[in-house]
Order: structure tokens, then C-alpha cells, then sequence
């Protein structure tokens, strides 16, 4: 089986998004496999229309009407742009709730129809006979304030949940990425661990929640699935089957077995032995590796342990190119150009943005070009890779708008990396770049900059081990993993349940 990356869950203009639903299917189809663009459709326990509130009621209820009056014209595109073993996409829209919380309904019939209902089990039976599955997103929020409902939740109609977004990571209230949003912060009672102390079955997976038409926004929330072929019947089947992962940004590579059985999968060994398989390739050097078992750390694996991992061996190594920085918001476009010699690019990895919108402000007006970003990778071979890509200033220490690329190369110390950025030259080895970065600005003040990072070898950034747990300790044992780089980019793999 393959691993394919999606977003299943990004807003654009076709409701109170922003930007072009062609653009956005583009951008996604430039460094996804799979996507759904959703729009927004109900939230049937809404507040009431009264101050402060009146432009919250008043963007959702116009919203709401703009997606219902171009619904067939929404499902055309989203069908026209699905392409079997090229780029898969799915039907879907979103129905909020104070009560239940919110939830995206994704498909994979293109005769989905646009209902309303006061439950996500009430909308799912009026979707009836088609497939359909309603997603709980931004789970660590409130309860009652569209937060994850674990007293209601049916893993039947919900086989996966959202547990990363740009909204930030509703694992725990001590996961990586907190809510920042004006939603308020993570509450223990709402979040994924509380799901899981319940024993609730369900695949992990991560997607945007982005209102500026850009699925897979690097660093926003991504999800992978391990399925046999890159079609809506392949994919599908694995999001049935809970064979999915979430990480922020990076695309780490993962396999998670238990005596075989697949991430997602519940299985019946009692006190009989576990025998636990993990594969992984990451983007960065692996800070930790955590398997938890019943919500503990049962097995934690360290980037000082693998120094000496004899498991992955050979020459190569995984070095990042990025640029932005400088004090410019209205955007910053980047024609770059990297040129290997000595050595050979095996993989090129998009690290592109869309621009950063979580929600509407009555001061933004939509644009249908908001999305059309010029972000692409021109032409790549073994030995180079020419890409564009646009920036803007950085909305905070801690939320970077920086773009770029991970390289994948197999060569050696001397191996040269030549690279043209808008005038800014580099000229390195991969013996350079393993004692450190380097850096180039475009101006002498509050300059755009271009950063190469540090080459880290294949045993930094690769693990495969094998663990073996002989003791039950409940009724049902759920083992998932957590993965975090040194680079804070991270990956949290669906459990497995041992009944």
C-alpha cells in the first residue's frame, strides 16, 4: 500500500471562504493527492442576532445562502477536477452546532445533496442511501461552545476525527500547537484523549480548516491515508477503515502494525503477545518518537537514540530550502532554482502556504485571485528543481509565512547544492551544511531572506523498530504514536485497539 496526502477540509468563496473554488482545487492538486473543499451550509442552533453578534450571524446566514445557490455548480467542478490515479477529490460541506459540535460531511457520490438538520446523525440519516461521513473538527474546544461531544459521538458515522488544524492540535491540552483563535482555548473534557479514555474508535486525521482557498497549507494540518490505490474507491476505503494519520506540515511517512493489523484496526488478542511494528521517514531529525499505550508513554524512542540506529543505513540526507521574512504583507514572489551536482535529487517536497485566513473580519472583501498565488514547481530532475513561490510578512513570532522546499538527495560530503533565489546566490556542500544552516538577505533592512537548513543524514530523519508488549492491562488496550521533529513539526498516527 501507498501513503497519499489530503486535505478534506478547506474553505474558499464558494461560502464565507475567500478566493476561487477552480484555484483552490489547483493549488491542492499542485502538492495533494486528495481533497474536498467545504463549504459552510447550517448551524441550526446558531445564536441569536443581537449585539456584538450581528456580523457573526450576519457572514454565516449570507454564506450559508451563497453555497445553497450555487450547490450544483459547486459539485460540477469538484467532479470535473477528480481524475482516478491523479488527483481524487470528494464532495462535502460543513453544518455547525453549539451542541454536538462542529462537523464537514465528506463524500464520495457526486449526487450529494444539501441538507440541514439539528444533529449529525439527523443529517447523515437524511443523506441516505449515499455514502457520507460526518467529521468532527476543532474538538478540543468548549463543550456547548462547538467543542467535541463525546456523549454523542458514533464512531459508525464518524470513523475519523480532525485532531490538527490551523485552528492549532485538539489531542490534549498539552499537545503542541495550542488554540489561539478567538474560539477560545483547549478544554480537557473536549479532547481526543478524552475520546479515547472512553474508548472511542477512530482514525486520526489532519486538514487545514483554511478560509483562504489554499488545501494543504504547510504547517495548517495535512492527513495521509495507507491505501492500495490513489482512486475515491481506494482512498475511501481506507478512511472507512481508519488507515489514516494527521501531521501539521511535514509529510512524515508512516507504517503502525500490531501483529499485523494496520493503524485503525481492532483486534482480538487478549493477553496473548503484541507484537509492534513502526516504519517512519520523516523531514527533519526525529526529536521523539512516543508509543502510548491507554493514553501513557509505553515506548519513547529519542533523536539521541538514533545516532547509533543500525536499522537505516546509506548515504542520504534531507535538506530544507526556505524563504520569506522582509515586512511585506501584501506579498513577496520567489523564483527559485536549485542544481545538484556530485550527488542526485531523489524526492522534492512542497512546503507552500496559502495565505493566512482563519475566519472572516468585516474588513475583508473577497477576492476570487486571493488564492491564485503563483506557487509551483516549474521543472525537476535528478539533478535540479525550479520552483516560484509568494510570502508575506510574518504574522507572529510563532506563525511563520515562509515557503519552500525539503530535497531528498543521495550523494556525499562533498556533494555541491548551487542555489539563485531573486538574485541572492549560495554556493555549499553537503559537508557545510552538516555543522549548520546558512543564511542570505535581499536588502540591507528588514530584508526578505533565504535560509538553506542543515543537511541531516537518512539515520536522523528514519526509524524502524519492533517492540514486544505481553501484559493486558484493560478490557481494550489502545496503543497510538506520536511523532514531533526538531523542527516542531509533528505526526500523530491513528490507534489500533486490542480487545
Amino acid at each position: 500500500m501507498q501513503t497519499y496526502w489530503g486535505d478534506i477540509h478547506n474553505h474558499c468563496g464558494i461560502s464565507y471562504g475567500f478566493g476561487s473554488l477552480e484555484n483552490a482545487l489547483k493549488a491542492a492538486k499542485g502538492q495533494l493527492d486528495f481533497c474536498a473543499i467545504i463549504g459552510h451550509a447550517s448551524w441550526y442552533d446558531m445564536p441569536e442576532r443581537r449585539a456584538p453578534l450581528e456580523f457573526l450571524v450576519d457572514f454565516h446566514t449570507n454564506g450559508f445562502a451563497k453555497l445553497e445557490g450555487h450547490w450544483d455548480q459547486v459539485r460540477e467542478v469538484v467532479k470535473q477536477f477528480n481524475q482516478d490515479h491523479e488527483f481524487v477529490t470528494f464532495q462535502g460541506y460543513e453544518a455547525h452546532s453549539s451542541e454536538f459540535g462542529d462537523h464537514h460531511y465528506v463524500s464520495p457520490d457526486d449526487d450529494l445533496p444539501l441538507v440541514k438538520g439539528k444533529s449529525p446523525a439527523d443529517i447523515i440519516e437524511q443523506l441516505k442511501p449515499r455514502r457520507v461521513i460526518a467529521v468532527p473538527h476543532h474538538v478540543g474546544y468548549t463543550p456547548g461552545y462547538r467543542g467535541g461531544n463525546w456523549e454523542s459521538f458514533n464512531t459508525a458515522i464518524s470513523p475519523i476525527v480532525e485532531v490538527v488544524s490551523k485552528h492549532g492540535c485538539g489531542m490534549s491540552v498539552n499537545s503542541p500547537f495550542p488554540y489561539y483563535h478567538d474560539m477560545g482555548p483547549r478544554d480537557s473534557k473536549s479532547t481526543v484523549y478524552a475520546a479515547i479514555a472512553r474508548k472511542h474508535r477512530m482514525g486520526f486525521v489532519g486538514s487545514t480548516d483554511h478560509h483562504a482557498g489554499y488545501p494543504g497549507s504547510y504547517g495548517d494540518g495535512r492527513m495521509a491515508v495507507v491505501a492500495e490505490e490513489k482512486t475515491r474507491e481506494g482512498i475511501w476505503e481506507a478512511i472507512q477503515a481508519r488507515r489514516t494519520y494527521a501531521v501539521s506540515g511535514d509529510k512524515i511517512d508512516c507504517r503502525f502494525t500490531l501483529n499485523g493489523a494496520h493503524m485503525g484496526s481492532e483486534i482480538a488478542v487478549g493477553a496473548g503477545a503484541r507484537d509492534i511494528r513502526l516504519d517512519l521517514t520523516a523531514c527533519d531529525r526525529i526529536d521523539k518518537i512516543v508509543i502510548f499505550k491507554n493514553l501513557r508513554p509505553w515506548k519513547v524512542v529519542t533523536g539521541w537514540d538514533m545516532l547509533n540506529q543500525p536499522s537505516v543505513s546509506g548515504s542520504t540526507y534531507k535538506v530544507k530550502v526556505e524563504m520569506g521574512w522582509g515586512d511585506n504583507k501584501a506579498g513577496y514572489l520567489w523564483n527559485a532554482d536549485v542544481k545538484v551536482s556530485g550527488g542526485s535529487m531523489r524526492s522534492v517536497e512542497t512546503c507552500f502556504r496559502g495565505r493566512s485566513v482563519l475566519a472572516p473580519t468585516p474588513e475583508l472583501k473577497d477576492d476570487p485571485e486571493l488564492n491564485a498565488l503563483g506557487n509551483a514547481v516549474h521543472s525537476q530532475s535528478d539533478s535540479h528543481v525550479s520552483w516560484s513561490c509568494l510570502t508575506v510578512k510574518n504574522p507572529t513570532t510563532l506563525h511563520p509565512h515562509t515557503g519552500g522546499v525539503i530535497l531528498e538527495i543521495d550523494g556525499d560530503l562533498n556533494t555541491r547544492l548551487e542555489l539563485e533565489a531573486n538574485g541572492i546566490s549560495i554556493a555549499t556542500t553537503i559537508h557545510e551544511l552538516l555543522s549548520g544552516n546558512m543564511t542570505r538577505h535581499k536588502h540591507s533592512f528588514n530584508s526578505e531572506a533565504v535560509v538553506i537548513h542543515p543537511a541531516i543524514p537518512v539515520a536522523q530523519y528514519a526509524f524502524s523498530g519492533s517492540f514486544t508488549d505481553s501484559e493486558q492491562e484493560d478490557e481494550c488496550d489502545v496503543y497510538h504514536v506520536e511523532v514531533q521533529q526538531e523542527n516542531g513539526q509533528c505526526a500523530w498516527i491513528s490507534p489500533i485497539y486490542v480487545v
